[in-house]
């Protein structure tokens, strides 16, 4: 197994580690819940704090504060760093801190055509240890086999108890971890985290491979606010952020461009090639890394730089009404980077402007992914931190 240590996410100039806008309405019986969660946030972005830091930032009482600082401190979620330093009136504070480095988190990211990929993860995303399995074109139950077995692996490489395992999964995935459809695995109504927690021991959550990426450029890359990223690998999709918000979806399928078609019989110079969803002219028969390959394959370069833009401009036309709608600021291209930063993020730039009135395309951003290969592993521990600790 190949390991990496001590290696931290590359973070950007500018804002990260923000939190996410909350969506859910806090019951009273959740309030202690709550609570917990603030004060685990507070520690998460903001670092080693007295307790009244986390007070005068939460909003709770110090005798609140103090109280639930005891219970973390009792649970190993929170260390006490001593006296504060530097000179201030009065009684010195006692700062306590994240024991981030003493708990992992278990990543796995399925979006690789070739290769599925994971990683061992502090609470705070610095890589521990990486591992990966080769595909070899495995899809519905040999393909879940090698995410089992590369998540023991994982597990077993964890010098520090597991918190949780967070899966990045191509395809419709629900709030229960199920994925619905993912038609490049082969996979529909697959109940992936409750096996895969029966099988690993620890607590699983899965969510759209697009959706993690998302959450990790936000959380961790300093994307903006409202944005997208779009993800190509075997297939193509994408996660939302509208007001620092995610958006899943009615049916959870958000983001599905994929599967939006995008060629048909009176599309000039096109014809329409089957898609694995069993419709032809998706999208993703024209974006998907394997699509680009075959559209860039033997050809000159400059053959391959038209076929790239030609593949941009489709792009740009599939997004100008989704960017229009929701005025974002920004659209992040994640995948193979010798395919999208070039002749295809320019030809996308250009149609997304051209399509939509200077209010909203003026200033848009079309950019790669700060996080690279990483995003979706750094989404998927943030799926952890939110699902075990309500950080967000």
């Amino acid at each position: 197994m190949s390991t990496t240590t001590g290696r931290t996410i590359g973070r950007p100039p500018g804002p990260v580690r923000r939190e996410l806008r909350p969506t859910a309405k806090v019951l009273p019986e959740h309030a202690r819940a709550h609570n917990r969660s603030l004060v685990l946030g507070h520690l998460f972005h903001a670092g080693p704090s007295s307790r009244a830091d986390i007070a005068r930032s939460t909003g709770l009482t110090r005798v609140t504060v103090s109280d639930l600082v005891a219970d973390l401190l009792a649970d190993g979620l929170v260390g006490d760093l001593g006296v504060r330093t530097e000179g201030r009136v009065g009684k010195p504070a006692t700062l306590v801190g994240l024991r981030s480095a003493d708990h992992h988190v278990v990543v796995l990211d399925l979006t690789d055509d070739e290769t599925v990929r994971g990683a061992v993860m502090t609470l705070e995303g610095q890589v521990v240890a990486r591992d990966h399995v080769p595909t070899a074109g495995a899809t519905g139950a040999a393909a879940v086999a090698l995410v089992e077995e590369l998540g023991r692996r994982l597990v077993a490489a964890a010098t520090a108890p597991v918190l949780g395992v967070g899966i990045a999964s191509p395809g419709v995935v629900d709030d229960a971890g199920r994925v619905l459809e993912a038609p490049n695995r082969g996979w529909y109504d697959v109940p992936l985290a409750s096996r895969l927690t029966a099988v690993l021991g620890a607590p699983v959550h899965v969510a759209n491979d697009a959706d993690t990426r998302a959450l990790g450029e936000y959380t961790f890359g300093g994307a903006d606010a409202n944005a997208m990223v779009v993800t190509v690998g075997q297939g193509v999709g994408a996660g939302m952020l509208v007001d620092g918000a995610l958006v899943r979806g009615r049916g959870h399928a958000a983001g599905e461009i994929g599967h939006v078609t995008v060629i048909d019989a009176d599309t000039p110079g096109e014809a329409p090639l089957p898609c694995a969803c069993g419709r032809a002219g998706c999208l993703e028969t024209v974006l998907s890394a394997p699509a680009l390959r075959r559209r860039t394959s033997g050809a000159s370069a400059q053959g391959a730089d038209e076929a790239l833009a030609a593949a941009g401009r489709t792009l740009g036309r599939t997004l100008a009404p989704v960017v229009s709608a929701l005025n974002l600021a920004e659209v992040l291209l994640s995948g193979p980077v010798d395919l999208l930063d070039g002749p295809l993020r320019a030809a996308a730039t250009t149609t997304l402007r051209e399509r939509t009135i200077p209010a909203v395309g003026h200033d848009l951003g079309v950019r790669m992914a700060a996080l690279d290969e990483d995003a979706a592993l750094a989404g998927a521990c943030v799926l952890v931190l939110s699902g075990r600790l309500g950080i967000t």
